[in-house]
């Protein structure tokens, strides 16, 4: 009977160790999910952050492009044709601007919805919407801003065609 407890009790301290040890691999695995989980949040608010930045880079290039555009047309008023091929110049770089910042803003609103996607956490569902809805108002400036660009060109064309004439 003492070697039938003697063995139990041995028994009993394997098990008691594993349990522990797995108890200290739960701690460590625990520590870096939440440090994980933290950077996730983090990243997910940066990429929404990025979208809006982006998204009022494309709406101010896209009120450049839009304020060329009208100088172009103004500088034609008075038969400045290179003043308005500046001007139409200036509202091509201020559209391709435009794009480019489009471009960042959809980036960013990857990025969040993918930081959105591995933590199903409100707030990073909120700020993948954000960065959505960014990237949808930079994209809409920059089909303007390109918009604008194309009026400006035709302008000087229709001025150049009238002093052909």
């Amino acid at each position: 009977m003492t070697s039938e407890t003697t063995d139990i009790r041995a028994e009993i301290r394997l098990l008691r160790d594993e349990v522990s040890q797995m108890r200290d691999r739960h701690l460590v695995i625990d520590k870096r999910y939440s440090d994980s989980l933290a950077s996730l949040k983090i990243l997910t608010h940066q990429s929404a952050e990025s979208a809006k930045r982006a998204c009022n880079a494309t709406e101010l290039a896209a009120e450049s492009a839009r304020k060329s555009a009208e100088t172009a047309r103004f500088s034609l008023e008075l038969h400045i044709v290179r003043a308005a091929e500046l001007a139409a110049e200036a509202a091509s770089a201020a559209a391709q601007a435009a794009m480019e910042a489009a471009a960042a803003a959809s980036a960013a609103s990857a990025a969040a919805s993918e930081a959105a996607a591995r933590q199903a956490e409100e707030v990073a569902m909120q700020s993948a919407a954000e960065a959505a809805e960014a990237t949808r108002r930079a994209t809409e400036a920059a089909a303007d801003a390109v918009k604008m660009a194309l009026l400006a060109a035709q302008a000087i064309q229709n001025a150049r065609q009238k002093q052909g004439k």
